[in-house]
């Protein structure tokens, strides 16, 4: 039987600056490669900034890195880390 994996990803802190720099580390799934990982990225001017989003430093597939870096962003978006 085949089963559907999906990519995972649970923010676990977050902590905003007074120089308008927000941190956030999550865990999560990639569903394509078969592995948890953990990692932060900063915002930085509304954008996220991180190794693990970074399309060449990533350790990620390409479509959970691109799957992390949309949902990172929507949160920030809705205000969810402020």
């Amino acid at each position: 039987m085949y089963q559907d994996y999906h990519h995972v990803l649970s923010v676990i802190d977050f902590k905003s600056t007074e120089h308008n720099t927000t941190f956030v580390k999550f865990t999560g799934y990639d569903a394509v490669l078969g592995k948890k990982f953990e990692g932060e990225v900063k915002f930085v001017g509304g954008l996220p900034f991180g190794d693990l989003i970074h399309p060449q430093r990533s350790s990620l597939s390409s479509e959970c890195r691109q799957f992390v870096r949309v949902m990172l962003l929507n949160k920030y978006n809705a205000g969810e880390f402020s």
